[in-house]
């Protein structure tokens, strides 16, 4: 047995969430082959975890090149998050833009930035006695962010495969925007590894890497921790007595003030799914990935929240 912080079991079958799928490796060294010819790099992120959907290999790749921030999801985040992101993020420098692929909220205002980002480019350009030219622009990010469904939007058709899945985008190709971009679309990028294994446990919640990498009961499980943790911080979204209301089980909390989750997990599984944990388990993260639990954000900016002391999944010595 393997202990996530003493609280949460996984069974020896079970790796911690780690991950570097072969697809993933084969298209990062793709990637670092069309890098040279890129002007704008835009990075898309999961509006409800910002921090653990930013690549740590971001700023090597993006260099001097300009780079626009996409928020995705803005429709699963509290307008008081969002403030507080927006806020946060503006203070580093970067202007978020956010987004709503699914819809496309925010798209058009997307587009006219890096039209803008291309308009710069053409004035030096200019300013060299050369021809102007599309924008080159890299869509990059993570699995399952939405970065296909954000450039279906930016270019009103379906010209690339898009699902509420990780790792549909397998390869790069380029695809015409207009007279003014060229889009790269790359498939999701992850780091070799992460040892923040709580920022892994949010991209599990958030279905932004493939279901090989975790124990769906364990990470259901540790959500419920975090589920009480958020219900305090009104910008997190989570309606008070949220699992009462939408399952009609109460969570309890043990002597030790920690929240009874194996107690709350197997009645519910009694209840809902016939006795069936692991269904109970994607009945949950189901219930939250598609919104039915309300608006909740994962993480808030460092100053308006403290960290979660949620039991997570130790890293794997080997990889």
């Amino acid at each position: 047995m393997c202990s996530i912080g003493g609280a949460l079991m996984l069974s020896s079958a079970a790796p911690a969430i780690q991950w570097y799928p072969g697809h993933i490796a084969k298209a990062e060294r793709a990637l670092n082959g069309h890098l040279a010819k890129v002007d704008l790099v835009i990075e898309v992120r999961d509006a409800r975890i910002p921090n653990a959907t930013g690549h740590p290999r971001l700023q090597r790749w993006i260099k001097d090149k300009q780079h626009l921030l996409v928020l995705n999801r803005r429709d699963m985040v509290s307008k008081e998050a969002q403030q507080q992101w927006d806020a946060w993020f503006r203070l580093q420098g970067q202007t978020p833009w956010w987004c709503d692929a699914k819809v496309g909220t925010g798209v058009k205002q997307l587009q006219q930035a890096a039209i803008r980002a291309g308009n710069s480019l053409n004035s030096r350009r200019a300013d060299r006695d050369m021809k102007p030219r599309p924008v080159r622009a890299l869509m990059l990010g993570f699995p399952n962010v939405g970065k296909s469904a954000l450039i279906n939007r930016l270019v009103r058709q379906k010209v690339v495969a898009s699902a509420r899945r990780a790792g549909v985008t397998r390869s790069l190709r380029w695809v015409r925007l207009g007279q003014d971009i060229d889009l790269l679309d790359a498939p999701g990028v992850l780091p070799p590894r992460l040892d923040d294994q709580m920022a892994a446990l949010r991209l599990a919640l958030c279905d932004d890497i493939g279901q090989a990498a975790y124990d769906s009961e364990a990470v259901a499980k540790a959500f419920l921790t975090m589920l009480t943790q958020l219900e305090g911080t009104a910008a997190a979204g989570v309606a008070p007595n949220l699992l009462q209301k939408r399952y009609g089980l109460e969570l309890t909390f043990l002597d030790s003030g920690a929240p009874d989750v194996e107690s709350w997990f197997a009645a519910s599984a009694n209840r809902h799914t016939g006795g069936d944990s692991l269904r109970m388990a994607t009945k949950l993260l189901d219930d939250f990935r598609g919104a039915r639990l309300g608006a909740i954000s994962l993480e808030l900016p460092e100053n308006a929240i403290t960290e979660f002391k949620v039991p997570v999944p130790e890293p794997s010595s080997s990889n």
